[in-house]
């Protein structure tokens, strides 16, 4: 069912990664490099991405080619939201495409595209008709983010909240649903481009818009979808079984997992988006998710994969 991981979200803005912490993203190129390795120990043939970047950057793409990051992922993504938060049009995604094939030679995933209908519903159907019209069979995947608005009584994951005015709030108005599930003028549209287009939808520790989510994305036509499992949430009670309800669920399409969020209590700064104390730890939680999930064929004849963690000297068990 797991057809891909993404190691991080957005490593390049202040909303996911901490730059204060990390200047140069060493730190972030180090832990990625684990995290890809334990994945690949665990299952080889999973396709491994570089967390979906965001601003485009391809600087960013050659920093990280320069630690080693691209040598160990077989693809790359990005992010963008010209009509929203981007500096620059929406007709110039060919551009921005070309801009990062100019730095690397991996496949390119854009792995979170939306428009927001925080002025108007009609503003989002002509964003998505048009950014079906420049994306399609020009990336290797193209995922529309999403399925549900955020509710409002919920925070979005931003680094400074309200005090960003209206940029902020458009985050709880990205999706093809209101918050109360009804349809926007968005949807049918969206069905037309299904399954070409896939979806981006984080589902909350026990989110309880799980089921519904499934039963509208199979009306919809989707086939693949991209998700998160937090890290920060593995030290939950009870988390393994949100965990495999979440997974179960979502059986039935092809999953990008992206695996992000540090525990305050294993960051360098108590705070989801810094590089954590132990950067093995977090390789450590991807590999265990891995083997619990999307373990490698039985025809590959890997080796055991706590075995393999061990090997490897990463924490099988999360630290309290």
């Amino acid at each position: 069912m797991i057809e891909a991981v993404m190691i991080w979200n957005e490593p390049n803005n202040k909303s996911h990664w901490d730059p204060e912490i990390d200047p140069d993203w060493s730190r972030f190129a180090h832990m990625a490099k684990l995290a890809a390795d334990a994945v690949r120990s665990v299952n080889p043939v999973l396709t491994r991405l570089l967390g979906g970047i965001s601003p485009i950057d391809p600087d960013f793409i050659g920093l990280m080619k320069s630690y080693g990051v691209l040598e160990e992922v077989n693809a790359i993504a990005a992010h963008g939201f010209p009509l929203d938060w981007n500096l620059w049009q929406i007709d110039e995604w060919p551009r921005k495409l070309d801009e990062l094939r100019a730095v690397t030679d991996l496949p390119i995933w854009i792995s979170e595209v939306g428009v927001s209908s925080f002025g108007a519903e009609d503003v989002q159907l002509w964003g998505l008709k048009r950014t079906a019209e420049l994306l399609e069979g020009r990336a290797d995947r193209v995922q529309w983010y999403s399925l549900y608005d955020l509710p409002r009584s919920w925070q979005a994951t931003t680094r400074h909240k309200e005090a960003e005015g209206s940029s902020y709030y458009r985050h709880f108005y990205m999706g093809l649903l209101r918050e109360d599930g009804s349809p926007k003028l968005a949807l049918e549209e969206f069905a037309r481009h299904t399954p070409d287009i896939g979806l981006v939808q984080w589902f909350h520790f026990q989110d309880p818009r799980l089921d519904d989510a499934v039963a509208w994305m199979k009306r919809l036509g989707v086939t693949h979808l991209r998700t998160g499992l937090s890290w920060a949430d593995r030290f939950r009670p009870d988390a393994l079984a949100w965990f495999d309800r979440q997974m179960e669920a979502l059986e039935d399409f092809d999953v990008t997992v992206t695996f992000c969020f540090t525990p305050e209590h294993r960051g360098l700064a108590p705070h989801h988006t810094s590089a954590p104390i132990v950067p093995e730890e977090f390789a450590a939680f991807c590999a265990e998710m891995i083997a619990r999930y999307a373990p490698a064929p039985a025809s590959l004849d890997l080796v055991d994969p706590q075995r393999q963690m061990r090997s490897m000297n990463l924490p099988i068990q999360p630290r309290e």
